[in-house]
């Protein structure tokens, strides 16, 4: 049985002693919504006269109750904005239950209202809206965290980031600074979508489930499929099928796709992520690379204004040209060390020398990609396109029109992590063959990112694929650049995470063995501390305020605690 907090359960007290009035706590009706907060706040003072009949709708965050005047605080989705409820405007007859008992008594911080009235500024110089009528949308069962505000100080915040990605909903009412990421996300991907509509090319959708997963290196997510009884797999990539969509004659196709690893997390890792893929029949990697900047350039223009862009400590200037290596020189540029005619034994010893961590699975490409990424990457924090890459890393690109050994691939770097990966894309099925035959050998050396052998896209090179150039970005690394966030998780919704812990319930006589006197234990469940262990994440002056907060509340017979008590079972 799911057991309540004090204020959850006079919360639901509440919702039966409004349906006894006659009151929906959560009304089906639509409510004619016709004015937004931020709308009024910009554009009341230039002017007043278009908002002297305004319905908004949105929830409580503050209130301040005092006898027949009150002053609410509503969210909407844009902003916040101060209300004024006056009693006998609310009630003008005889009968006050509307304000003394619906509005003082039955509302909380947390429901949703909705609000007609005339706005109008106060003496302070508030723009406010002056409550006529005002109807209950939406009852909250659960109270807020209250994050209180003093001289620039801040208590009380919900700031816990394992807290605020579980509960991304929680997050987003109480620290609303959050949204204005995911709206620039959104941003980015229409302006993205924008520019290649321009071009002419065609968005299209390819499989998620796919019987064989191809594409890319990386370890896919398995699932079984009931029906046709066969097994298949969460796209790791959409790329061989996008390929053959130009194999069958579209010479321009993209795709935002939802990809799935099976691999690590973390601040720049989720096992499910946004990229977009491009195709471009009669291209090759260096038109690639002019598009990706023109196109990220254009980006960063939509979302601020400029090319400039603040990412943590550092301004990121997108402006074209970007810097260009070839993989070599970038590791020769950082390391010293030119690899560029080493085989594998001799990397694998330069790579021992360099620090950098490796294991018996890796092989040649593996190699020079751990070098690269340990030694060069963080230190690329301008945008950079490291191009020309090893055979032995790229499976699916073409090989290099005059150096034997590379492909024609690159990737853009920028902030230290890689924002993008694109090709000269191999036409040739017989070469096709050949370096996927080869990936087969590495996966069975151990490494589980090989790529497999999938026939059916062979079988559609060997119809004939034109020269084409392919791009794959991903849409969460360049969102966290773009909007200066720490992690993926910060430009995701509901970022993957790990189960939730569920609370443990400890015996009276755990906790008076602790130390709480034995009157105390039901305050402090009522509290919500419900073992022992939760003792060490709790501020002492918090506690003792909210325990003795409760005696009175509680009329109990029991002497106040002393903060030097509440301190001696923190820090036991």
């Amino acid at each position: 049985m799911m057991e309540l907090s004090e204020q959850e359960q006079i919360r639901r007290q509440t919702v039966k002693e409004l349906t006894a009035m006659g009151i929906d706590p959560f009304p089906a009706a639509s409510y004619p919504v016709s004015d937004k907060t931020c709308d009024i706040l910009e554009n009341f003072e230039k002017d007043p006269s278009q908002y002297q009949n305004v319905n908004i709708a949105g929830r409580i965050v503050n209130r301040r109750i005092m006898g027949a005047a009150s002053f609410v605080e509503i969210q909407d989705d844009c902003g916040r904005i101060q209300v004024y409820f006056k009693r006998d405007d609310i009630c003008p007859t005889e009968d006050k239950t509307w304000y003394n008992t619906v509005f003082k008594k039955h509302l909380d911080l947390g429901d949703i209202i909705g609000i007609s009235g005339y706005v109008f500024k106060t003496q302070m110089g508030e723009i406010t809206v002056h409550a006529q009528n005002f109807t209950i949308l939406t009852k909250s069962l659960r109270p807020l965290p209250i994050v209180r505000e003093k001289d620039d100080k801040t208590w009380d915040a919900f700031t816990d980031p394992e807290q605020r990605y579980r509960m991304r909903y929680l997050d987003l009412i109480v620290n609303p600074h959050v949204k204005e990421a995911f709206i620039k996300r959104t941003k980015l991907v229409n302006t993205m979508r924008d520019y290649l509509n321009e071009k002419g090319y065609l968005e299209v959708e390819t499989p998620i489930l796919q019987p064989l997963y191809g594409g890319a290196a990386a370890r896919p997510f398995k699932t079984h499929h009931n029906t046709l009884d066969m097994t298949l797999y969460l796209r790791i990539a959409n790329e061989l099928y996008l390929k053959r969509l130009v194999v069958g004659g579209f010479e321009g196709v993209y795709e935002f796709s939802k990809d799935f690893r099976n691999e690590g997390m973390s601040r720049f890792h989720n096992p499910e992520f946004t990229q977009m893929e491009l195709y471009v029949a009669y291209k090759d990697y260096f038109w690639m690379m002019d598009t990706v900047e023109e196109m990220v350039e254009r980006i960063a223009m939509a979302l601020h204004g400029s090319t400039q862009v603040q990412v943590g400590e550092n301004i990121i200037d997108f402006k074209r040209p970007w810097k260009r290596y070839t993989m070599f020189e970038a590791i020769e540029h950082f390391t010293g060390i030119d690899i560029s005619e080493m085989e594998e034994p001799e990397l694998r010893e330069t790579a021992q020398k360099l620090g950098v961590p490796i294991d018996d699975s890796m092989g040649k490409g593996k190699l020079i990609d751990e070098i690269f990424g340990e030694k060069c990457e963080a230190h690329l924090i301008q945008p950079t396109f490291i191009y020309d890459y090893p055979v032995e890393m790229s499976p699916l690109a073409k090989k290099h029109r005059s150096r034997e050994g590379l492909v024609e691939r690159f990737e853009a770097v920028c902030n230290g992590k890689e924002i993008c990966n694109a090709y000269s894309e191999l036409n040739d099925p017989i070469d096709q063959r050949k370096r996927l035959e080869e990936q087969l050998e590495l996966g069975k050396r151990g490494d589980e990112e090989s790529m497999v052998l999938d026939e059916d896209f062979l079988r559609a090179l060997e119809y004939g694929m034109p020269p084409t150039a392919g791009l794959g970005i991903g849409i969460d690394r360049l969102a966290m650049i773009m909007t200066n966030s720490h992690s993926i998780q910060d430009v995701l919704f509901f970022p993957q995470m790990r189960p939730e812990k569920k609370v443990v319930n400890d015996s009276d006589e755990t906790f008076i063995e602790h130390g709480v006197p034995a009157q105390w234990v039901e305050v402090l469940r009522k509290r919500g501390v419900h073992n022992v262990a939760e003792f060490k994440d709790l501020n002492p002056n918090k506690l003792f305020n909210d325990l003795n907060g409760l005696r009175k509340k509680m009329k109990l017979d029991i002497a106040a605690l002393k903060l030097e008590e509440v301190q001696a079972w923190i820090e036991k």
